[in-house]
Formats: C-alpha cells, structure tokens, sequence
C-alpha cells in the first residue's frame, strides 16, 4: 500500500551559512529517510526553507550594513544551493518572507485567538540598553534558576529542559554584546498552554512508539506549562491580524510561532506550484499521512509540546472548545518526532564563541556531498553529542567508502569487463554463492526497517556489513585465477555484480551521488536517484530560489532486482578518491587545526 509520508524539517535560520552540526540535525537524517520512503514505495512530500524573521535577522543586518530583507535574500540563497549540493531531496524548500507562509501564519494565529487560546497580557520584556529593540528570549542566556545550568536560555533550560522567561534567569547577559538587558512592562498576546495541556497529555499518551527520550522529556513539560508569549516588539516579521494591533509597525509575530507553522504553509505552496491547489490536504487531514519531523534535541520542546498545542488550538480541540478554520480546516498532529543530538566540534579545535565552525559550503566543495553524508549517517550525533574530527572523517571515508565500497564496486566491474565485456551469466551457483546472495537480499528487510524508524548508524552499518561479505567472497573465490574454468569465473563474476548492485540500492539513500555513477558504471542508463533543483520564482517585483525536484521519475526502487545479463560494462572509474592521511592532523586549508597550547 502507498501511504503518504510528510517529511518536515526544521527551518534553519537566514543569519548566516550553515555549518555541518546544523545539517547533522535536520538535514541528512531527513533526506536519508524520505529517499528511503519514495523507493518503498510511498508518496513523500519533504518541505522546509528558511526561517527568515525575527531580531537575529536584524543584528546580522546591522553587523554587515545591509537591511533585513537584504539579509534574509542573500543566506536564504547560499543556504539553499548548500543544501542543493549536498543533495537533500526537498520537494519545496522556500523560505518565511512569502505572502503566502504571512496568510498561513496570521490564519492559524486568528483560528487561535478566535477559540480563545491566544489571550493578551502584560510581561516584562527583555530590551536592550543600547539599541532600544526588544531581544529575543535565545539572545539572553544566564543561569537557570531550577538546575544551575551557566548557559541555559531565556526560553528554556537545556540541561533541565524547563521552559523560561528571559526574567527568569540569574545574571542574564546578552549574547549580541554581553550587556545586561533591561526589563519593562509590555503588552503582548500568549499562547494559553495550560487550556491545552489535558488534551496535549491525551495526545502524548498515545505516542508510545517515540524515542523515551522525547516522550519522557515531553511528558515533564507538561507539569509546568503556562502561557509563552507569541508577539514582540519588532518591526521585521509578520504582522499580528488583530484589530488595533495589525497597524502598530513594531509589533510582530514571534518568529518562533511563525516558524513552526511552516512546515503547513510550505505544504500549502507546494500544492498551488504542482498545479494542484487541495494537494496539501492529502498530509495534513483525517488521518491520511503519517508526519515525520527531524531537527536538533533544541528544538525538541517546540515540535513534541508547542506545535501539537497550537494545532490542537486551531482545530477548537482545547478545554475551551472550538472550531477549526474553514481556510485550513482540521490539522494532524505529528505521527513522529526525530531528533538527533549536537555535533561538536571541539576536536577539530577550530576557534570560534561557541566550538568550530566548519561550513558546509566549505565542506561541499573540497569532499563532495556523499562523504559528508555518510560520515553523519555512521559517525554523527543520532543517539549521543558527538564530537568531529578530521581524524575519524579520514578513517571513514579511506577504509569504509574507498577501500571496501569504492574497491568492491572497481574490481568486480574491472574483472567483468576486462574478461567479458558485459555482465556475465550465472551457472552453477555452489553453497558460497547462495549465501551471499541470500544475505544481500535479506539485507533489504532488516535495512529497511532500520530507515523507517530513522536509525541511520545501524542501517548503514548492515548495508556495509553485506559490502565486506561481498569483498570476502571475492578474495576467497579468487576469479582472477579461474582462467581454466570460465564457468565457474562467470558465476562468480555475476554473483559479485549482483551483489554490487544490491548494495548500491541497500546505500542509495546514504550515498545518492555516488549510487548514480554506480548505477552507469553497471551499464544503467538514466536517472537512479534524483537530486533537488534550485528553480527561481517571483513573487510581484522579488525573484528568489526555491528547492524543488521530481523524484517520481527516479529508477531507484527498494527491492533487489536481478541484473541484466549481456548489458555492456565499461572500465570504471574510482568511485571515492583515498584522503592524505596527513589531514586527519592538519585539517583542510580553510579549516585548520590548531596546536595544542602549552
């Protein structure tokens, strides 16, 4: 059966390039598990784009002398050609400053506010001395007065996980400029959490098959909920749909509240763009999708706890009733939260405020997508904050993707080739030759299974284990010296082919790049995994890119599928070049590693 499948990723931020801790977050364990989904056989649809508003946008703005817009244009751009290149499958990913997401946005806020969710109060606003602009609750940190925590946020502890106010924490500075902020009273609009919070525990309770992390963390918050502000003094965001407040020039949306809500208006502009305008509905109503959301654990609070809280809002469905909106009608609620820990960067002793900064863009252009890819898929932060370092980035790619993937594809195509010209047939297959087969097939069950519950490490790992069996099997059969049994050689050579193409398809979702020129090196013709476009559109004077792309055509399905006896086979090339060691000491040019003081 074809089930639809959202796959929402977190938005990242327009303040500037994305380093390779952001996209081991939301970015690879999304695109991995959405290819996997299209080859099972499901209907994806993968949205995301750039969160673009908010007071972060400013002081960038205000850094390099540029206006908010001007600066929210030019990282939308150099995110979403990152993001292009390292070939994340999306099939919208825009960005928050359309009229469109501002419709989506001030919709949910009046279905909100009409079933009496959204309620006006007055707070102590956190502003800065010397600007005058209200911070953001993320630009003030301090310590948490629950845990203890130095670095605990103004919306939220980290390390304890309770929700904050800027007020709330000890010796609070801002991370702009280190200055102490100043707190006035202020009128602003709040989500009413503890009117939602029975029916969001009912909700949870029936998440039994989410990571316990999630469910326990979400579970706790639930204890402490209490109205979390949704408006700021700001004149860069969404206007507030309310009567006496549309007009005011500084008051606007919070970014976060505009954010979350875009998973549901880049599915809204999704559909219009393919042409069919109810398109959305088929992810969003009754029932019919199951929804994955990927992000980093700091976003966690805000997909398992907020953003069902706000739909459960919108759809009337809180203790104060409700009706839903005749526009959007009623919401689903997350099938799945996936999140994955923090990359660090503290080995690669890179300097920077807050560890390295190793930038994608950077990253892209001296290893290729794929290496990246899979080094987050084997080596990252899924279960653990995990720490990179050039060292372990040189041992993957040499001995996994070079010496075992890259050798067993180079020297079972050389060997064919050289001897036959084209994939040799199969004739007696021996005990050696069934197992191997069988456990390349097996393979797909147990891999598959593993991706659909986004468990990158363990699926690549049983997708490299059936790549060292292969590699064992040629060493021990040795068909280079079968030359006086040309049967025997040919079986052997096709069970090997066989077993190649398997693995490229097992590793495929990991590695789409390089399973594309596997694919040719085979004799296939075509495209075998499709990549993302960068397609520029217009909204009334502005052009900008979004990502987009056609996965329907790709020939790249999950099952094992025979190989084509005769189709000629050319010399291969070396599908992933060998690191210098010596990087693993030194780092990149552009990323050195420093010495150790002392």
């Amino acid at each position: 059966m074809c089930a639809n499948v959202l796959a929402a990723v977190a938005w990242p931020y327009a303040n500037g390039p994305r380093h390779i801790g952001h996209v081991s977050g939301f970015g690879v364990p999304s695109d991995v598990f959405a290819r996997y989904m299209r080859m099972a056989g499901h209907r994806v649809l993968m949205v995301s784009g750039t969160d673009e508003h908010g007071t972060a946008i400013q002081v960038k703005a205000d850094q390099e002398g540029l206006t908010a817009r001007e600066t929210a244009d030019k990282y939308h751009g150099i995110i979403a050609a990152d993001l292009q290149g390292l070939g994340l499958s999306y099939d919208l990913y825009t960005r928050t400053t359309t009229q469109n997401h501002r419709e989506v946005v001030q919709e949910v806020f009046r279905s909100l506010h009409r079933n009496g969710y959204v309620v006006s109060q007055v707070q102590m606003g956190a502003i800065s001395p010397s600007t005058g602009r209200t911070l953001p609750d993320r630009f003030i940190e301090g310590t948490c007065p629950h845990c203890g925590y130095d670095g605990a946020r103004g919306d939220q502890c980290d390390n304890c996980g309770r929700q904050l106010d800027p007020i709330d924490l000890i010796d609070p500075r801002s991370r702009v400029n280190g200055e102490t902020p100043e707190f006035r009273e202020n009128e602003h609009f709040f989500l009413d959490l503890p009117a939602l919070a029975d029916e969001l525990g009912r909700w949870l309770d029936t998440r039994t098959d989410w990571r316990p992390n999630v469910l326990a963390f979400s579970h706790n918050l639930l204890k402490e909920l209490r109205p979390r502000a949704i408006t700021r003094d700001l004149d860069w965001g969404v206007p507030i749909p309310v009567e006496g407040w549309q007009d005011n020039d500084m008051k606007r949306i919070y970014v976060w509240f505009d954010a979350v809500i875009g998973y549901l208006s880049a599915s809204i502009e999704w559909a219009r763009r393919s042409g069919n305008p109810e398109a959305w509905k088929d992810f969003w109503h009754g029932g019919s999708a199951k929804a994955y959301y990927f992000m980093g654990k700091d976003n966690i609070v805000f997909h398992s706890v907020i953003w069902p809280a706000m739909l459960l809002g919108a759809n009337g469905q809180g203790s104060r009733g409700g009706e839903p909106s005749e526009v959007l009608g009623t919401l689903d609620l997350p099938t799945e939260i996936v999140s994955s820990e923090f990359l660090t960067m503290k080995g690669s002793k890179v300097a920077s405020s807050r560890g390295a900064s190793i930038f994608v863009g950077d990253f892209l252009r001296e290893f290729g997508p794929d290496a990246l890819r899979y080094y987050i898929a084997v080596a990252g932060p899924e279960n653990q904050d995990t720490d990179f370092t050039w060292e372990e980035f040189v041992r993957r790619i040499n001995f996994e993707l070079a010496n075992e993937w890259g050798n067993l594809v180079n020297r079972s195509i050389s060997m064919a080739h050289k001897n036959n010209g084209a994939v040799p047939p199969a004739h007696t297959l021996l005990g050696a030759d069934s197992e191997l087969l069988e456990a390349s097939r097996n393979a797909f069950d147990v891999v598959g299974q593993l991706l659909s519950q986004s468990k990158l490490k363990a699926a690549a790992t049983e997708a490299m284990r059936v790549v060292g069996l292969a590699n064992k099997y040629l060493s021990d059969m040795e068909p280079w010296k079968l030359k006086d049994d040309l049967e025997r050689r040919d079986t052997v050579l096709h069970v090997a082919l066989q077993v190649v193409q398997d693995c490229n398809t097992l590793l495929t979702p990991f590695l789409p790049h390089a399973a594309q020129k596997v694919h040719e090196a085979l004799g296939g013709t075509g495209v075998w995994a499709a990549m993302p476009e960068l397609v520029e559109v217009s909204e009334g004077e502005a052009t900008y890119p979004v990502l987009t792309g056609d996965y329907t055509q790709q020939q790249a399905t999950w099952a094992s599928t025979p190989i084509e006896v005769g189709r000629p086979l050319a010399k291969p090339s070396p599908l992933f070049a060998k690191l210098d060691e010596s990087l693993g000491q030194t780092g990149p040019s552009w990323a050195p590693i420093q010495p150790a003081e002392g």
